[in-house]
């Protein structure tokens, strides 16, 4: 039986990484990179509440696309989140350690993540409105 009391935890922590990301970047910050970050942290972890939420295998992995692939198990209409999902993962990785590939962390890039987020955060709280 799911218990209600993780699922809304899960939406906290994604709520709060969101609405960390978008509190900087419309004050203007250009820590592009840590924005796109928490961004990506938001999404990972809305995808992650979906899954506790149905009883899905729960993987402590940070990969969105696979994320997803375990959501779609349960609902295909996530599919439509595919697009977002493959724009957020690599800020995991890029933006958090060096890495040996060029990057480019940007405001437009950094808008497009704040959209990408939106859409997985409002479609899976849509799913998940019977436990919010």
């Amino acid at each position: 039986m799911v218990e209600t009391q993780i699922v809304i935890e899960w939406i906290s922590k994604a709520d709060g990484d969101f609405e960390f990301a978008s509190t900087n970047l419309r004050e203007g910050k250009t820590f592009f990179a840590q924005i796109c970050f928490h961004f990506q942290q938001a999404a990972e972890k809305y995808l992650k509440a979906f899954i506790v939420a149905n009883e899905l295998e729960f993987r402590k992995i940070h990969d969105l696309p696979l994320l997803l692939k375990i959501g779609l198990s349960k609902d295909p209409s996530l599919d439509a989140l595919s697009d977002d999902c493959e724009y957020l993962a690599p800020f995991y990785i890029d933006t958090r350690y060096p890495v040996h590939w060029p990057t480019n962390f940007s405001f437009p890039e950094t808008e497009k993540a704040l959209h990408s987020a939106s859409r997985i955060g409002s479609l899976i709280k849509q799913k998940l409105r019977d436990f919010l």
